[in-house]
């Protein structure tokens, strides 16, 4: 009966990365025909872009598209995951990003939507974190508290991965390594219902990576980032949740919180540190700059794809790490997780300078 169980549920899942892969192919070409036609290019010149010719913002709706179909057509019924809270909130921030991505949103426009669809996330759909999972000492927290965490941490994953979304592949490749670890999470728990909405949008992701690998041919502008960055941080949360120790129950997954910052460590490490840095410069941490990881790596002279490539490597062997040395616990394992991630962005800060100075130097480590 296990091994039977066991069959059905490799098949199920099979099916909906396939499906939600096949969805996204089929749409992004007729996407792509309609774009060209009626001309709804990027922003070509302005300063950020890495590209010098139009290219379609629209890959959003091919993943949105693919991933809606598929988990109304997979989703398991089930209270652990509310699936109608999650689509409608996709579906707000989806019109959203559409009409950023062909005529733009005020920032304070798109916080306030992004603000009470995660206010509705975690009051209506009680999808919100319960305890501090012993950081610091805390567990436990009240209502009120855990209700500002948990939207504040929704807002901040949807913002993440928006910011990142700066070089081809780069959002969606950071997008499958963080759902489908989720999804192999989910699949080892028993928790198949949340395991079929990480690998839907694992899915559609895939199949637009298809067009958006350098040379990319369409981006997925923000209504793709945000939609991913919605459902990461969903499941962010689930995961952590369903790994709570209670009395008497031991979790499947020690570890949980700090294991989450590990898998999402790319979008959250970027966006803390320029957000940091502008706010010290005197400038509004909303405001558009250069001096995202990305571009400071490709600033040495590598390409988009060596980029992708590397920053990929450097966070699978961050979840390593995380995973194998669960045991150290929550507060010990996010230090550690910290200083990696420092270590790296310092590496590179090194380079940058012994490039611009032309040769390589200790002082270069610190001035």
């Amino acid at each position: 009966m296990h091994e039977y169980l066991g069959t059905y549920y490799f098949i199920y899942h099979l099916l909906i990365v396939a499906f939600s892969v096949l969805i996204t192919l089929l749409a992004i070409p007729s996407i792509l025909h309609v774009a060209r036609t009626r001309h709804l290019y990027d922003d070509v010149g302005h300063f950020r872009k890495q590209h010098d010719h139009g290219i379609p913002r629209l890959g959003g709706v091919g993943i949105f598209v693919s991933f809606t179909i598929t988990l109304l057509l997979f989703s398991i019924v089930d209270k652990t995951i509310p699936v109608s809270f999650l689509l409608a909130a996709s579906i707000v921030l989806f019109i959203m990003g559409i009409k950023d991505d062909l005529s733009g949103v005020n920032p304070s426009t798109k916080f306030v939507i992004q603000l009470i669809v995660a206010t509705l996330l975690v009051t209506v759909g009680n999808i919100r974190f319960t305890s501090m999972y012993g950081i610091l000492g805390y567990h436990d927290i009240p209502y009120i508290t855990s209700a500002i965490l948990s939207v504040l941490f929704i807002i901040l994953i949807i913002n993440a991965f928006n910011l990142i979304d700066g070089i081809d592949g780069l959002a969606g490749t950071t997008c499958i390594i963080v759902n489908g670890t989720f999804a192999a999470f989910f699949i080892y728990m028993g928790h198949y219902e949340l395991a079929a909405v990480a690998l839907a949008i694992t899915g559609a992701v895939f199949g637009f990576l298809r067009y958006n690998l350098t040379p990319a041919k369409i981006f997925m502008g923000d209504a793709g980032s945000l939609l991913i960055g919605l459902i990461s941080s969903i499941l962010a949360v689930k995961f952590i949740e369903l790994n709570k120790f209670k009395a008497g129950i031991t979790p499947q997954v020690f570890s949980a919180p700090a294991l989450t910052f590990a898998i999402l460590i790319g979008p959250i490490f970027d966006t803390l540190r320029v957000f940091m840095l502008r706010v010290a410069t005197g400038k509004s941490p909303f405001s558009a700059d250069r001096n995202h990881i990305h571009h400071r790596i490709l600033n040495l002279g590598y390409t988009h794809l060596q980029t992708v490539l590397m920053l990929t490597a450097v966070n699978i062997g961050i979840i390593c790490i995380a995973y194998f040395f669960s045991d150290l616990g929550n507060f010990t394992l996010m230090i550690i997780i910290l200083s990696i991630s420092m270590l790296f962005n310092w590496m590179i800060t090194f380079a940058l300078r012994s490039r611009e100075r032309e040769k390589l130097s200790l002082r270069n480590l610190f001035l």
